[in-house]
C-alpha cells in the first residue's frame, strides 16, 4: 500500500510538479536519507521521457562538521565546478526538484556567522540560476519527504518508524496523494486558488492593512502593475508547472519602500537548522528599523543582514487559516509546510513574475517599479485565527480581503 503511495507521489512529482518534458533533463537536491525515494522518482522520470537525471546529494550531517571544524576562510569559498553545473543545466533547460526535509535544529550549536557567510557566498555564485527559477525560466518544484530526526521533532511522542510513518501519512494528504485520482483532485484545488487570485488582481489593491491580537499593526503598499500567482505558474514557453507541493497560497509582492508598521511571526522559523521563534519586525518605508526575538536572535540578525534587500520585504502571501494543513494543527518546523498553513510575508528578493512585465524587465526598471532584490529570500508566517486584512482600491474604497484569518470572499 505504501509502496503505491511513493509511486503515486514521485509520479506527481514529475508529472503535476514539474510537467517534466520529453527529452528534458532534471536535477533533483536530496538529502542523503531520502536516497530510497529519489531514486524511485529518478526511475519515473526516465520512464517518462527524460533525458537525463543528476541527483545533487547533499548531507546536513557532515555540513555540521564542516561549520563546527573547518577554517573560516572555507566559508568564503565556493566551487567553481559546482557553479558551472547549476548554471550549464540552467541554460539547457532542466527542471529543478528540491527535496526539503531537514533536521530543525541540527545546527543550534554552530555560529550562525559562518552559516551566514556560507549562505551568502552560496547564493552570490549560484545568482543567475535562482534568478533564472525566480522568474520561471525552468520549472522547479520544492517539496519533502520525511527523515528519522524530522519526524521526531514533528511528534515528539513517537520515536523512529512510528514518527516517520506518521508524518508519512500526513504528507500524503496535504499533497493529496491520498486521493483516488492526485491529478484530478489537483485540478480542483489549482481552480480553487485561480477564484481568489482573479478576485485578488480585479480589486487592484492599493494597500493592505494587517492587523491580529498578537500585536501585527501593518500596512503593505503594492506596486501600480502588481500581479497575484498562486497554484501553478507558467514558463515563458508556456509549460506549467507547481513550483510547492503542498501549496494554499495567492501571492503577490510589496512596494519596496512602501512597508510600515510592525508584524508579529506566529510560528518559529526554521532557518539554516536553527529555530527563531516569537519574533518582531517594525518596518518604516520598507525598512526593518527594529526586530527582536524570544529565541534565535543572532539567527535573526545574521538573516536581515545578508544584504541591503534583506533589509525589506519580497513576498505577500494569502493562506486561510481554514485550510487542510492548518485544520492538521501540526507545526511541522519546516517552511513549506508550515508556510502552508499560514498567512506569510518574505524578507528579501521578490519574484519578478509578480509585476506585469517583470520577467522582460532589466534590475534598473524593476527597482524602478518597486521590486526588491536580495540574495536571500526567506518567508515567515504571520497568519492567525483572528487576522484581519483590510485592502483598500486605488480609488480610496476599503474592503475587507481577510476576516477571522479567512478570505472574507
Amino acid at each position: 500500500m505504501k509502496e503505491e503511495l511513493l509511486k503515486k507521489y514521485a509520479r506527481l512529482l514529475v508529472k503535476k510538479g514539474l510537467n517534466l518534458q520529453k527529452d528534458q533533463i532534471l536535477v533533483i537536491g536530496s538529502p542523503v536519507e531520502c536516497a530510497d525515494f529519489t531514486r524511485v522518482v529518478a526511475e519515473i522520470a526516465y520512464k517518462e521521457g527524460a533525458h537525463d537525471v543528476v541527483i545533487n546529494w547533499n548531507d546536513e550531517k557532515f555540513s555540521k562538521v564542516k561549520y563546527l571544524h573547518a577554517p573560516e576562510k572555507v566559508f568564503e569559498e565556493f566551487p567553481q565546478w559546482r557553479k558551472d553545473m547549476f548554471l550549464d543545466y540552467s541554460r539547457q533547460g532542466a527542471a529543478f526538484l528540491s527535496i526539503a526535509a531537514s533536521d530543525p535544529e541540527l545546527m543550534k550549536d554552530v555560529d550562525p556567522q559562518r552559516m551566514a557567510t556560507a549562505s551568502k557566498t552560496a547564493s552570490i555564485a549560484l545568482k543567475e540560476h535562482q534568478e533564472n527559477l525566480m522568474a520561471n525560466k525552468n520549472t522547479w518544484c520544492v517539496a519533502s519527504i520525511p527523515t528519522k530526526s524530522w519526524a521526531e521533532k514533528v511528534f515528539p511522542e513517537l520515536k523512529g518508524e512510528e514518527a516517520i510513518e506518521k508524518l508519512w501519512d500526513t504528507i500524503f494528504k496535504t499533497v493529496r496523494v491520498d486521493k483516488e485520482d492526485p491529478v484530478a483532485a489537483w485540478e480542483e484545488h489549482l481552480a480553487s486558488l485561480k477564484r481568489h487570485m482573479e478576485i485578488l488582481n480585479k480589486h487592484n489593491f492599493k494597500t493592505l492593512h494587517y492587523k491580529n491580537s498578537l500585536g501585527t499593526d501593518l500596512t503593505i503598499e503594492l506596486p501600480e502593475n502588481h500581479l497575484w500567482l498562486g497554484g501553478s505558474e507558467f514558463t515563458p514557453k508556456g509549460v506549467e508547472f507547481i513550483a510547492n507541493m503542498p501549496t494554499e497560497e495567492v501571492f503577490t509582492l510589496p512596494k519596496k519602500t512602501g512597508v510600515n508598521g510592525k508584524v508579529v511571526s506566529s510560528k518559529p522559523l526554521n532557518y539554516n537548522g536553527n529555530l527563531i521563534e516569537n519574533f518582531t519586525l517594525t518596518f518604516k518605508d520598507g525598512k526593518i528599523v527594529e526586530f527582536d526575538a524570544q529565541e534565535g536572535y543572532e539567527t535573526l540578525k545574521t538573516l536581515i543582514e545578508t544584504d541591503q534587500g534583506s533589509h525589506y520585504l519580497g513576498e505577500v502571501a494569502l493562506v486561510p487559516y481554514d485550510s487542510p494543513i492548518s485544520n492538521s494543527n501540526i507545526l511541522f518546523y519546516n517552511t513549506l509546510f508550515d508556510e502552508n498553513a499560514s498567512c506569510h510575508l518574505a524578507i528579501g528578493k521578490a519574484y519578478p513574475v509578480c509585476v506585469k512585465n517583470g520577467e522582460n524587465m532589466t534590475p534598473e526598471e524593476l527597482e524602478k517599479a518597486g521590486v526588491n532584490d536580495s540574495l536571500t529570500h526567506e518567508d515567515f508566517m504571520v497568519g492567525t485565527k483572528d487576522l484581519e486584512i483590510i485592502g483598500v482600491t486605488q480609488e480610496g474604497k476599503e474592503i475587507q480581503v481577510f476576516k477571522n484569518g479567512n478570505f472574507a470572499f
